[in-house]
C-alpha cells in the first residue's frame, strides 16, 4: 500500500473519524472503501450514458417492442 497525503476540512475529518468508530474501523479504511464505491458509481455513471448516448442515435422503433407486446398479456385468473 502507498500513503498518500490529503488536505480535508477540519468538519470532515471530524465527520470520517466518528463514521469510523462507529462502524469500527479505521479513518484510512473508510476512505478506502469510500474511494472505491466513489470510482464504481462513476464508472456506472459513465456507462449509462453511453446507453443513453445510444439510444438517442438509435432510438427503439415500435417494430421492436411489438416482439414483446404478447409478454404484457396477463392470463385469466380462472
Amino acid at each position: 500500500m502507498r500513503t498518500v497525503q490529503m488536505t480535508l476540512d477540519e468538519s470532515l475529518v471530524r465527520e470520517v473519524d466518528k463514521a469510523a468508530k462507529r462502524l469500527g474501523t479505521t479513518r484510512s479504511a473508510f476512505a478506502r472503501k469510500a474511494l472505491r464505491e466513489a470510482l464504481k458509481r462513476l464508472d456506472l455513471n459513465d456507462l449509462e450514458q453511453k446507453h443513453r448516448d445510444g439510444y438517442a442515435r438509435h432510438p427503439v422503433t415500435r417494430r421492436e417492442l411489438a416482439v414483446w407486446e404478447g409478454e404484457q398479456v396477463w392470463p385469466d385468473d380462472e
